[in-house]
């Protein structure tokens, strides 16, 4: 075993979610039609082995995902402020979740580094994170 390759999302609409990622910089990496409508969807950032499958469709009831169950994707940042400023310019809310609730825009300052959550339009989760 060598490294992380693909992590499947689960959504309802692979275009709808593919622009979304886009948003986030992700770029497609295999865009391909497997028959009876379906098509494989792999997106990722340039350079790097990490990809995401987005998935409309399951194979088999075992492995099957409901759109939105994904949690916990974390996307590295250089500049966690300008890219938080960048992606609510296009529509994406983002925040910190706190035991009162969801805090809109605030980052979350930690030891380990900075983060900011949000969610693509299934509600699978992601977070920005800036090392300190």
């Amino acid at each position: 075993m060598r490294t992380i390759e693909i992590i499947p999302v689960p959504v309802t609409s692979q275009e709808r979610s593919k622009e979304f990622y886009q948003k986030l910089g992700f770029e497609v990496v295999i865009e391909q039609p497997m028959g009876n409508g379906q098509t494989w969807l792999q997106m990722g950032y340039k350079g790097q082995p990490a990809c995401l499958s987005l998935i409309s469709w399951w194979p088999y009831k075992e492995v099957a995902m409901t759109p939105g169950a994904l949690k916990g994707i974390i996307i590295e940042t250089n500049d966690i402020e300008r890219d938080v400023k960048e992606l609510q310019k296009q529509g994406i809310t983002m925040g910190m979740i706190e035991l009162k609730g969801f805090s809109d825009g605030k980052i979350a300052d930690t030891p380990w580094g900075r983060f900011i959550h949000f969610s693509d339009p299934d509600g699978n989760g992601l977070s920005l994170h800036q090392h300190p």
